[in-house]
């Protein structure tokens, strides 16, 4: 049971980038998702989150990413997106997506699988 996180990279102000986050012996598709990031010391904070747990798709976004992220997936390819638009510097961290079963959850410490991060650096 694994998950996978990619797309990081070092890009500059203003660009896009969108992570990918495929799971590997497990159906992503029955579990909540989220992305999460920590940046250069700084605590690790959730930025967006699924929820299906009323029977149709929620999603959730901090305020510091509203309007410009946006977490998509794709159930075919047991895998999960975050498209990151009009990026910031302060946008540079390490991303991690994670997966529960049950609800979305702004919390850590509630999700089951973890991806290994993936940086992004965001700089001119």
């Amino acid at each position: 049971v694994q998950l996978q996180a990619s797309g990081g990279g070092l890009v500059q102000p203003g660009e896009s980038l969108r992570l990918s986050c495929t799971a590997s012996g497990f159906t992503l598709g029955d579990y909540a998702v989220a992305w999460f990031r920590r940046a250069p010391g700084k605590e690790r904070e959730a930025i967006s989150c699924i929820d299906d747990s009323d029977g149709y798709s929620q999603y959730f976004y901090a305020d510091s990413v509203k309007g410009r992220f946006t977490l998509s997936r794709d159930n075919a390819k047991n895998t999960a997106f975050l498209q990151m638009r009009s990026l910031k510097p302060e946008d540079t961290a390490v991303y991690y997506c994670a997966a529960r079963r049950g609800s979305g959850s702004w919390n850590s410490w509630q999700y089951d699988y973890w991806g290994r991060g993936t940086l992004v650096t965001v700089s001119s």
